[in-house]
């Protein structure tokens, strides 16, 4: 195949995982004119559109979409094979991306990347926070962190932290004014700070277990968040009762600012899971970086 085919055909892939002209002209240091003359002339050689384009978006054809899955992981085990040469490098290098929750990403990966990553100024970390259960094969991450039970059985997967617990909490002057809920179903008659998942397609219904018995109930309140610190601020100002991971509260909980209840239907559950595709080829910054998250009880 003609080296400028090979040109045609990964400039086509970024552009399609890009779904932007513009990122990806800058990206590869050209410009979007040459860009969209390099994909107009690969569908004409191939003899069909691969791209669909208007001014606001871009996105593959059917055709398109069917190259991209078919060409997209060759060119993705080459540069994991090229990265895989820093082993020939004195010192790890090179650039690892991470999704993870908000919890995770505070709790777990940022205490050990702030611990480590001043000693191999050569590798770079991304973290991008999301909620939901991305799709790190298809987003072109290197890895990413779920819950234990979470994870798909094609993953290699690390355990990096403890068991969790979540805490339902008030402040003092919430319960002045409130009874406090016995047991689960009684929070329906509370005002509580919901939290939005795009996972779950609407707010999250808060869980809980107490003898083997599982409960679920669909809270209601004034406050709608999508992350612990306007939950946390919201519970602290006596807004209502707030769900939140147990290490996130105990200090308030200790200084008297946050009340807990509900205690005995939050049990401990399987905590956070570093995974990663079983194909990939470990380079030794990856590797680092497993090793320094990997959790010793």
């Amino acid at each position: 195949m003609p080296r400028h085919d090979l040109n045609d055909l990964l400039a086509f892939v970024t552009v399609a995982r890009e779904r932007s002209f513009t990122r990806v002209a800058a990206k590869l240091g050209v410009s979007q004119s040459a860009l969209s003359h390099t994909i107009r002339r690969l569908e004409e050689r191939i003899g069909l559109r691969l791209l669909t384009r208007t001014t606001r978006s871009v996105s593959p054809t059917q055709a398109g979409d069917r190259l991209l899955q078919t060409v997209g992981p060759r060119f993705t085990e080459i540069e994991a094979e090229v990265a895989a040469l820093s082993e020939l490098r004195d010192k790890p290098a090179g650039t690892i991306r991470v999704t993870a929750g908000e919890h995770a990403a505070n709790a777990i990966l940022w205490p050990a990347f702030a611990r480590i990553l001043p000693n191999y100024p050569d590798i770079k970390v991304e973290i991008s926070v999301d909620y939901g259960l991305t799709d790190i094969v298809a987003e072109r991450y290197d890895a990413g962190v779920r819950l234990g039970e979470q994870i798909a059985k094609d993953m290699i997967a690390v355990r990096i932290g403890p068991d969790l617990r979540m805490a339902v909490v008030g402040s003092r002057s919430y319960f002045e004014r409130r009874k406090r809920p016995q047991t689960p179903r009684d929070l329906t008659a509370h005002d509580c700070i919901n939290l939005r998942l795009p996972t779950y397609g609407g707010l999250y219904a808060w869980e809980f277990e107490k003898a083997g018995r599982e409960v679920k109930v669909h809270v209601e309140g004034q406050l709608v968040f999508n992350n612990i610190a306007l939950r946390l601020n919201a519970a602290l100002a006596g807004l209502g009762l707030a769900y939140l991971p147990e290490d996130q509260v105990q200090a308030d909980i200790a200084a008297g600012r946050l009340v807990r209840v509900l205690a005995d239907w939050c049990p401990p559950f399987s905590g956070y899971h570093f995974y990663y595709p079983s194909r990939r080829q470990s380079s030794p910054a990856f590797a680092l970086l497993v090793d320094a998250l990997r959790y010793r009880s």
